[in-house]
């Protein structure tokens, strides 16, 4: 009984040696800045680095009552939750499609998966050129069908449906292959028997294929949903936040506040503000869509 304790005691700390760069990893660079997030939320100006004074809880109540702040968070609200459900619905028509046994499937899955992994800066710069109101390539195209032009960036009605247009076909890609291989993950059997008893493949899709890829639409959902609520790169390199805060996302606010205003403390009670809302939005997801799935 003694040398089957030892034996456990000696895994549990082989397990912990194992596990220690990773934990002294996320306690250095993850939750460690959260706490000095949140302390440095109680001050105004620049705490940890230069003059700053103690607001207590000033600042939270200046979020709250600021309609650029508001207005930011609405936005940022429907760019991410828009972005997520654009990318995921198609994803998974394609995956459905591509995990088929379709000519030319891999190369047409590299396509769509290769704006994935391109640098943002690349992609900005392409679809600013293609979206150009006077020579770029979709305007002409609209000429020639005797279409009106836009000015897709520069426009306030457009500019946050194109910045989100841009973002969904850059990821598209990667929600795809997770979801085609969650595919080929699900017994051929329940297919075989579900045809024998006379289904369609639109009923095989609708009744098999969705309910046992709920558990990977949970984790594209969460995963995707929380880097568009973070997203800083598509507003700066898009449209700089304009025209007139059309494309103002909330992490843009934050880091104009911080490094333009430099009124550090009250950028970090915005980012805090914004930990705990994206906390709020991954529950309601889990609660949505953490299902057991049994086959």
């Amino acid at each position: 009984m003694a040398s089957l304790r030892n034996w456990r005691v000696r895994q549990a700390l082989l397990a912990y040696a194992l596990l220690m760069p990773a934990i002294i990893y996320f306690g250095l660079y993850f939750f460690y800045p959260i706490v000095v997030e949140f302390f440095a939320s109680f001050f105004r100006g620049q705490p940890l680095i230069g003059d700053a004074q103690f607001a207590g809880l000033s600042n939270y109540v200046e979020a709250f009552t600021d309609a650029r702040v508001r207005d930011a968070f609405i936005r940022t609200i429907i760019f991410g939750v828009s972005a997520t459900i654009l990318t995921l619905i198609p994803a998974l028509g394609l995956a459905a499609i591509l995990a088929g046994p379709i000519k030319g499937r891999n190369a047409i899955r590299a396509m769509i998966f290769f704006p994935y992994i391109i640098s943002f800066v690349i992609v900005a710069l392409m679809w600013k050129n293609i979206l150009d109101p006077y020579s770029g390539i979709l305007n002409n195209i609209l000429i020639s069908f005797n279409l009106p032009t836009q000015n897709w960036l520069s426009n306030p009605a457009t500019a946050l449906p194109a910045m989100i247009g841009i973002v969904v076909w850059k990821d598209i890609g990667y929600a795809m292959l997770i979801y085609i291989a969650a595919i080929q993950g699900i017994p051929e059997n329940l297919y075989e028997a579900a045809e024998l008893d006379g289904a369609s493949r639109h009923q095989m899709f609708l009744e098999i294929t969705v309910p046992l890829l709920v558990p990977t639409t949970l984790f594209l959902a969460v995963i995707t949903t929380i880097g568009h609520l973070q997203d800083v790169s598509a507003p700066i390199l898009l449209t700089g936040g304009g025209p007139a805060d059309a494309t103002r996302l909330f992490s843009l606010h934050v880091y104009e506040t911080a490094f333009t205003e430099l009124n550090i403390g009250y950028a970090s009670a915005l980012s805090f503000l914004m930990l705990l809302a994206i906390l709020l939005i991954t529950f309601l997801q889990f609660r949505l869509l953490n299902k057991q799935v049994r086959y």
